[in-house]
C-alpha cells in the first residue's frame, strides 16, 4: 500500500471519529478504510486506535503518531505546492556550471539580460572547465564545448567554437616559418589539457584530415593561461576565435595556418533528462538559444 495515502486516511479517521465517516468523506468503503489503518498499524508496530462497539479513540501512541502524520502531510503539501509553482514561474535558484573564459566573455551579457527579465530568479554559477556530474553536484545546466557522447543527459546546441591557431609576433620572428601544419613538429606548442589527447591537433584540408602530434611546451587546463603565455612568446596555441579576437586585432597575437578549413567545436547546454523540468531551466535554455542564434 501507499504509506502516504494511509497516513492521510489515518488523519481523517482521527479527525472524524469513525471509519464510516472517513469512508463517506473519501468516497470509499469502510472495509477499505479499515484495511489501510490495519496495514499502517502493522508497519508502525503499534495500535493507533482503541476499537469500541460504536466509536473509536486514539491510543497514547496514536496521538503521538497523529502529530507526526499531520506535520509530514503539511510539509509534503507545502513542497508539492512549491514544485508546482516552479513548473509555471521563473523563480528559485538556477545552478550553472560554465567554462571560465566563456563565463566572462560570452555569458555575462546574456545572463545579465536574463536576470533583469526575471527578478525572482537567483543564479549560482560555478566556473569550471572540467566535466562535472550534474546529479552528484546538483547542477541544473552545464555549458560545454565538446563532441558529446551518449550519457543519458539531454543537450541543446547553441553555438560553434571556431578554432584558430596563433602565436606572438616575437615568437614567430625568432622561430622557423610556419606555412604548413606538419611544421608544427618544429615548434613549441601550448596545449589544452582537457582535450584528449592534448598533444594531437587536427586540421582539415579539403576532404583530408591531418593529425599532427605536437611538442607540448606548456600544458594547462586554463585557456586564459594559454592565451597569456602565447602573448608572452612561449609558443603556438589553439583556442576559439572569440577568445583572442581583441589580441588578433591589436597585433598582440598573429593567426597562423589560416589556409586550413576551420575546425568547429560545438557548444551545448547539457541538462538532466526529466519530463518535468522547472520553468527556470526551460526558460534559460530557450533564452540562450535565441540569443546566440540572433
Amino acid at each position: 500500500m501507499d504509506k502516504f495515502d494511509c497516513l492521510k486516511v489515518f488523519t481523517r479517521v482521527a479527525s472524524l471519529g469513525t471509519f464510516t465517516a472517513a469512508a463517506n468523506e473519501l468516497n470509499t468503503t469502510q472495509s477499505a478504510i479499515s484495511k489501510k489503518i490495519a496495514w499502517l498499524e502493522k508497519q508502525v508496530g503499534i495500535t493507533l486506535f482503541h476499537r469500541h462497539a460504536r466509536a473509536i479513540s486514539l491510543t497514547t501512541g496514536g496521538k503521538k503518531y497523529l502529530r507526526l502524520a499531520l506535520k509530514l502531510i503539511d510539509e509534503m503539501s507545502l513542497v508539492e505546492s512549491q514544485l508546482r509553482h516552479e513548473q509555471t514561474s521563473i523563480s528559485g535558484t538556477l545552478t550553472l556550471s560554465v567554462p571560465s573564459a566563456f563565463s566572462v566573455q560570452k555569458l555575462s551579457i546574456p545572463l545579465n539580460e536574463f536576470l533583469n527579465l526575471h527578478p525572482d530568479l537567483s543564479v549560482n554559477l560555478s566556473v569550471s572547465d572540467k566535466f562535472v556530474d550534474l546529479v552528484e553536484n546538483d547542477i541544473d545546466i552545464a555549458i560545454r564545448a565538446s563532441y558529446l557522447k551518449d550519457s543519458g543527459l539531454k543537450a541543446k546546441w547553441f553555438m560553434d567554437n571556431e578554432l584558430v591557431y596563433f602565436a606572438s609576433p616575437e615568437y614567430l620572428a625568432q622561430h622557423p616559418s610556419i606555412t604548413d601544419a606538419h611544421e608544427l613538429t618544429q615548434h613549441q606548442c601550448l596545449t589544452y589539457s582537457l582535450f584528449t589527447p592534448s598533444d594531437l591537433w587536427r586540421f582539415s584540408e579539403g576532404n583530408t584530415e591531418l593529425k599532427i602530434k605536437v611538442k607540448e611546451q606548456l600544458r594547462s587546463d586554463s585557456p586564459e593561461m594559454l592565451v597569456k603565455m602565447a602573448t608572452l612568446g612561449q609558443g603556438i596555441a589553439a583556442m576559439p576565435k572569440w577568445m583572442v579576437e581583441h589580441e588578433l586585432k591589436s597585433g598582440a597575437l598573429t593567426q597562423v595556418l589560416e589556409q586550413y578549413t576551420t575546425v568547429k567545436l560545438p557548444m551545448y547546454m547539457v541538462y538532466k533528462d526529466s519530463e518535468h523540468q522547472p520553468q527556470r531551466i526551460r526558460a534559460f535554455i530557450d533564452f540562450m538559444s535565441n540569443y546566440f542564434s540572433s
